[in-house]
Order: structure tokens, then sequence, then C-alpha cells
């Protein structure tokens, strides 16, 4: 239980520092915060190969989910040094996330559903990174930029909780005591 306070706890601080400091133009709390949060997840990970499978994985989702939305011109981020590839406070906010697929959000590989339901709430975050830090820039119609990051993390979180549900080992999947095989 201790650990999954910390992985949300952390996760949150890694959201704050990323958000913060590209409100000011600044990468390196984010590459920094995240740095620290995922090996300390990785370190204590009773699954570290596939956290870090899922990390890898959530970075390729971070280049195409948050590289179409700037592509599509409906999202700008702050501190973006290359144009509509997306700034390292991006990927290390996708990195970080990654690390609670296991852990505290492992409930979403329990229905289908889930990831999508949540994958649409995931541009409230972006909002927030837009209202409270002006790390996020919408262009109008703002409401397109959110129907291509929705889109997208509807994907991305369906394909990640798709890895994170293979690769976790079940307790059902013990045989029987006596069960031919």
């Amino acid at each position: 239980m201790r650990r999954t306070w910390v992985n949300v706890i952390g996760n949150q601080m890694v959201w704050l520092c990323a958000v913060a400091g590209a409100g000011r133009g600044w990468q390196w709390p984010a590459v920094l915060s995240a740095s620290v949060y995922v090996a300390s997840q990785l370190l204590t990970s009773s699954q570290p190969r596939l956290d870090l499978r899922l990390m890898l994985l959530a970075l390729a989702c971070a280049w195409l989910v948050d590289g179409s939305a700037t592509a599509s011109g409906g999202v700008q981020y702050a501190a973006a040094p290359l144009g509509w590839v997306p700034p390292p406070w991006i990927f290390a906010l996708w990195a970080a996330f990654a690390m609670t697929l296991t852990g505290p959000m492992a409930f979403l590989q329990r229905h289908w559903l889930l990831p999508v339901a949540l994958g649409l709430l995931a541009p409230l975050a972006y909002l927030s990174a837009a209202r409270g830090f002006q790390a996020v820039h919408f262009t109008a119609p703002a409401w397109q930029g959110v129907a291509t990051l929705a889109l997208g993390w509807c994907v991305a979180l369906s394909l990640l909780c798709a890895v994170a549900r293979r690769g976790t080992p079940r307790k059902h999947d013990a045989p029987l005591i006596g069960a031919a095989r």
C-alpha cells in the first residue's frame, strides 16, 4: 500500500515539475524529476522488465499522440525546441505515467472500456497545464486539439493496458493440483 501512495504522489510531483518548468521555458525540472521517479519505480518494481517495456512503448505513444496534436496545429507546447516534435517534458510525463500502469492504475487492465474512458479524460490534464501554467496552448477552435489528444490517448492507453495485461502474471493461471496439462 505504501508503494502505491509513493507511486501516485511521485507521478503527480513529476507532472507539477514538468508543467511548471515548461511554463517558464525550462526542460530540466521535468527531466530531472522524471529520471528520479522512474529510476525509483524500476528499482522497487516486482516487474521491472514489464515496466521498462511499458515506458518505451509510452515514449513511442508520446511521439505519435503529442506529435500528431502539434502537427495538426491544434496544440502548441511551451519549451518546444523542435517544432512539431513533442518537447522533452512531454516525454518525461509519458515515461512517468507508464510507471503507474502496473501499480495504482492496474485497475485499467480489468476491462477494455476503462482505458478508453480515461483516455477521453486525459485532455483535462492538458487543459490544466494550459490554464494554470501556460505550458500548453490550444489554437482556436480548441475542441479540435482536445479531440485529437482524446482520440490519441484512447488508442495509446488501450495499447499500453493490453501490453501490461499480457505481461502481468495472473494468480488464476497456476494449474490446479492434480490437473493434467
